[in-house]
């Protein structure tokens, strides 16, 4: 696994396939509200996830922990506390498809995130997308990247804070001591990812 110094320019995959928008200042402030989150579960290679959707993009991805289905639940509503919701399958389950088999290469347009966090949480967010798959990068790479490099707390809390698992990759995001530190969805979800990625990024040769 590569760590990287710093962080990859506009021109990596991950950048390519993802665009980003914030919400309001108006709806921040009231936690989504007059916002429409369409809803549902799905099975991944990484344990099943749950999905929301807006008519703006992807405002969540989230992988059900041990205390179930309905904690994911309420941790969504939780984040996004003023918008309206629906549990809808049949509209996220083709979009959770989209994502995953993605991984494999064969994504071909942009998927759109909608966010919801303040400006510093952003830049945080946008500089994650720069990690490409199959390195890692530490606290400090990212501060050095969005002009904060003694924020490391400050940026640890704002990794800590992304609700779009994978798509937005905080799993790839260690300790200087090159630790890999904590996850939101689980330490043995973030190994695993993190190893399903390096043996997909190495070269042919390496893995024979």
């Amino acid at each position: 696994m590569k760590q990287t110094s710093g962080l990859s320019g506009p021109g990596r995959l991950c950048v390519l396939f993802v665009s980003v928008e914030a919400v309001t200042p108006g709806e921040f402030k009231s936690r989504g509200a007059g916002i429409r989150i369409e809803y549902g579960f799905h099975p991944t290679c990484f344990g099943p996830c749950l999905l929301g959707l807006t008519h703006r993009g992807i405002c969540w991805l989230s992988f059900v922990s041990v205390t179930g289905k309905r904690a994911a639940l309420q941790e969504l509503k939780s984040h996004w506390g003023g918008a309206a919701f629906a549990e809808q399958p049949d509209a996220t389950g083709p979009v959770a498809v989209r994502i995953f088999s993605g991984l494999e290469g064969r994504q071909k347009s942009p998927l759109s995130l909608l966010l919801m966090g303040t400006n510093f949480q952003i830049k945080v967010w946008r500089a994650l997308l720069e990690i490409p798959a199959g390195a890692v990068a530490s606290y400090e790479a990212i501060g050095a990247r969005i002009g904060a490099a003694k924020a490391a707390r400050a940026i640890g809390s704002a990794v800590g804070q992304n609700a779009v698992a994978y798509l937005i990759p905080c799993h790839r995001v260690i300790r200087k001591s090159g630790a890999l530190g904590g996850y939101r969805w689980g330490g043995e979800r973030k190994r695993a990812m993190l190893a399903w990625e390096a043996a997909r990024t190495q070269p042919a040769e390496a893995r024979g």
